[in-house]
């Protein structure tokens, strides 16, 4: 059976709604992300974070929850650390998608029969929500953060284009278009919604 992890990278949040301290939305947005992945059943979860972002990891861990700490918040290391665990493949998602539905992790992790790494775009202008990969990672793989990474930078270093499959982009919440955009129908992101007000 393939073992498989996805990790939540804490990425750098740069705004929050009014009146909501940035610390404050960060964590919730966090923890919201970790909560889908430790109820994912196909994979086990873990957090990644800087030096910086250690005790946030620890706060929102669930018990047993690994923690990666990893020298800068870029996908590699975390990949690097997943394979030095035995892990088979590996996913590294934004810790600021706080209603991302399981489904498309799922179709994120699927290509990767078939094709050396897959990625989900962040919406917009909000580089990738995630990136998946067989591990170890193939060595023409360029190290980025998620906020600068895209199909298309990746696709640079790849062998040939169709190395990077694309699937499905759920966005990112960078900002006011992003928050308008939350389905208050939409089941989870708990912490979220109750930051809100809501």
């Amino acid at each position: 059976m393939v073992k498989r992890l996805v990790a939540a990278l804490l990425v750098p949040v740069e705004w929050s709604p009014p009146g909501v301290g940035l610390a404050a939305w960060r964590a919730a947005l966090a923890e919201d992300v970790v909560d889908l992945l430790a109820r994912l059943a196909q994979a086990e979860a873990a957090i990644a974070a800087t030096p910086a972002d250690r005790e946030l990891a620890e706060e929102i861990a669930w018990p047993g929850m690994r923690i990666y700490e990893v020298p800068t918040a870029t996908y590699l290391p975390v990949l690097a650390a997943a394979g030095a665990d035995g892990f088979d493949q590996a996913a590294v998602i934004a810790a600021d998608a706080p209603d991302l539905p399981g489904m498309i992790l799922g179709k994120l992790l699927r290509p990767l029969e078939t094709k050396a790494v897959a990625v989900a775009a962040g919406g917009p202008g909000n580089g990738l929500l995630g990136l998946a990969t067989s591990l170890p990672a193939p060595s023409w793989l360029a190290d980025f953060d998620l906020d600068t990474a895209t199909a298309q930078l990746l696709r640079r270093t790849a062998p040939e284009p169709g190395a990077v499959s694309s699937t499905p982009e759920w966005r990112r919440l960078k900002g006011p278009a992003e928050l308008a955009s939350l389905d208050p129908a939409l089941e989870g992101w708990e912490n979220t919604r109750a930051i809100l007000g809501g």
